[in-house]
């Protein structure tokens, strides 16, 4: 009797184990942007885009974190432009950026904003932003703390300020998990709807960009995701000389600022449609998403067949399916 009361005893904490190894969590996906058009010049028309998406537990530390930047070029000599141009982002462009060929730095940036994004991993954002820098002859904010610097010599400040974005993301999405997920970050960026300029008219350059941010379950499946967008414009005449550059905040910043109510047929907002397609997008697999029915409408846009889905989010869902198709390619 004994015996078995003593095997019965054992049998019940194997299983009490067994469910705490499954308990779950709570957690929150958030994605920050900082876009600069500061580095445009004569000739050349840039916008620099730095994006980093966190996953924080229910303290508030950051769990898993992911960088990247898109650095979109444009020449526009002669108030030329190519709206067929195609642009890779820094971490898609890995040694090919050729930081390690071009300066005194021993790591690729794609290798130290991975560092960068390692070290953030434990800490809050009040953390991150009280990182101690300095100036360094370059002009660059960098790590004054020798171990971070050597893994991560290179600008930090867009880091930290993309990071205390996406910590501080109002728009950002809850998940429960057992901690047992990978997750990834992408960026697709375009430049057709740049316009070439002429003696009569500027021209513009529109180097659009779309973000997104995936978690993904041990079963393949999306557990959280985020996709934002960017619309800088940077105007320029027929010398190819900057002559003004716009940009306010991304779609998911500008909220109803974005005015696709006011100028179209949509009743809801970008921002409320894009929460409204990663909301649907939640339990599905990346497959599953680019299986879904779509048609394109009179102008042009890939959207959704299904009455109730086009009712929710009835804006082109291409460039979100996309970004998010890659980001969860990318997902670890």
């Amino acid at each position: 009797m004994k015996k078995f009361v003593a095997i019965l005893l054992l049998a019940v904490m194997v299983l009490s184990l067994a469910a705490c190894g499954n308990k779950t969590a709570e957690y929150k996906l958030g994605m920050g942007v900082v876009v600069s058009t500061d580095s445009s010049a004569s000739q050349n028309a840039q916008v620099d885009a730095t994006v980093a998406a966190v996953v924080l537990d229910a303290q508030g530390k950051i769990v898993a974190c992911r960088i990247d930047c898109a650095q979109n070029k444009m020449d526009v000599t002669d108030g030329q432009v190519d709206p067929a141009k195609t642009f890779l982002t820094k971490n898609e462009l890995k040694e090919d950026y050729n930081m390690v060929k071009f300066s005194d730095a021993t790591l690729e940036w794609y290798q130290q904003a991975e560092n960068f994004a390692a070290y953030a991993v434990g800490k809050t954002a009040a953390e991150i932003a009280g990182i101690e820098t300095t100036v360094n002859e370059e002009g660059h904010t960098v790590a004054v703390d020798a171990d971070l610097y050597a893994s991560c010599s290179i600008s930090i400040a867009d880091f930290q300020a993309a990071i205390a974005k996406a910590c501080a993301d109002e728009q950002g999405v809850s998940f429960s998990s057992d901690g047992n997920f990978t997750f990834g970050l992408a960026a697709n960026s375009t430049a057709a709807e740049s316009t070439a300029a002429t003696a009569e008219e500027d021209g513009v350059v529109k180097m659009y960009t779309e973000f997104g941010a995936v978690v993904l379950g041990s079963d393949g499946k999306i557990l959280a995701a985020l996709t934002d967008a960017i619309q800088p414009k940077i105007s320029i005449d027929a010398a190819g000389e900057i002559t003004g550059a716009d940009f306010v905040g991304t779609k998911r910043e500008l909220k109803e600022d974005y005015n696709m109510v006011k100028f179209s047929d949509a009743t809801l907002e970008w921002y409320q449609q894009a929460a409204n397609f990663v909301a649907w997008a939640v339990g599905k697999t990346p497959a599953e998403l680019q299986s879904v029915e779509t048609t394109t409408n009179e102008e042009g846009h890939t959207v959704f067949v299904d009455e109730t889905l086009f009712a929710s989010c009835s804006i082109s869902i291409d460039g979100m399916t996309a970004v998010l198709v890659k980001a969860a390619s990318l997902a670890k």
